[in-house]
């Protein structure tokens, strides 16, 4: 698998077998946070879920997940392998040798410039899983254009209104198709620039979390951490990377879920204040909870599988 002494393929292969398994235990859980942050009518999180229980079943959890499945198993991949063939990087350039262990300043720029690479991988897929999730989502009369005087003369109030079997995309691939032809290639990168708010930071309190909590746990500082310590380690640094990055995830959401119908927002700034003005500062941390939720099992999965997938790759 070692293809020179600082380049390594087996993270890349490690890493979509991480990803495949979060995102199977990650995704309902994902579902209920993009339709509380972008969707309306939810009281909280148990209504959220009830709801979505009620009207489409357990198959309702998983909408929109064949595509991650099929996607983010690429996008865990080249994050991965990217942050570890950095740090092999950096500590090669800066110490002469690629297995010196990293220093804070060194897994700080590593995650940097994962989280950076992240954004062009990940905004398109991010962008139709949004979608799709919010494909059974209530349509708001303001959206449509329908508050006012109609024709006979009556006036409808700015209300949600249900439309039964509104689905605008077939799958990812027509979901695709359509953004392309209606918004162009940038539209596939719409929220990009909240994502970056998001990822930047977000992977700096994802590694080094991680790295911190896996050495905490070592029995000793020459020996590896043990499966358990790996699957805790993971787990918390998940829950903390998601609830810091609940404020710019609930940005990104609502941008990618806008422009299904017609665009509600302008730029990151205006969805900002729009929604501050509209909903209140805590409309910021809606889904928090469920991000810490779901951090946790999601990043313990992806941790243990990648590291339990390195140990057998390089014989440990």
């Amino acid at each position: 698998m070692q293809t020179s002494k600082s380049f390594r393929l087996d993270d890349f292969i490690a890493g979509w077998i991480g990803g495949a398994s979060s995102v199977v235990v990650g995704h309902p859980l994902d579902t209920v946070k993009t339709r509380l942050q972008a969707g309306k009518g939810y009281k909280n999180t148990l209504h959220c879920v009830l709801t979505i229980y009620r009207k489409e079943t357990v198959m309702g959890f998983f909408k929109g997940m064949s595509f991650p499945l099929a996607s983010i198993t690429v996008y865990n991949s080249v994050v991965f392998g990217f942050f570890s063939n950095t740090q092999r990087f950096i500590s090669k350039y800066r110490y002469g040798d690629g297995r010196h262990p990293c220093g804070m300043l060194d897994l700080t720029v590593a995650s940097m410039l994962t989280g950076l690479l992240s954004v062009g991988l990940g905004a398109p897929v991010d962008l139709v899983k949004i979608r799709l999730q919010m494909q059974t989502q209530t349509v708001l009369a303001e959206n449509l254009h329908l508050a006012g005087n109609v024709s006979n003369g009556t006036n409808i109030p700015l209300r949600s209104v249900n439309i039964p079997n509104q689905r605008l995309y077939r799958g990812p691939i027509h979901c695709i198709s359509s953004i392309l032809q209606t918004e162009g290639l940038q539209g596939l990168y719409r929220g990009g620039g909240a994502m970056i708010l998001r990822d930047v930071p977000g992977y700096i309190l994802y590694f080094i979390p991680y790295t911190i909590f896996c050495d905490l746990l070592k029995p000793d500082a020459t020996s590896s951490p043990h499966p358990c310590s790996i699957w805790l380690a993971g787990g918390l640094a998940g829950s903390i990377s998601w609830v810091t990055a609940t404020p710019a995830d609930v940005v990104k959401s609502r941008m990618q879920a806008d422009a299904q119908l017609q665009r509600k927002y302008r730029g990151i700034l205006h969805c900002i204040l729009h929604s501050y003005k509209t909903e209140g500062a805590q409309v910021f941390f809606r889904g928090a909870s469920v991000n810490a939720i779901r951090g946790f099992p999601m990043s313990a999965t992806m941790f243990l599988t990648y590291e339990l997938s390195l140990q057998f790759f390089r014989g440990r």
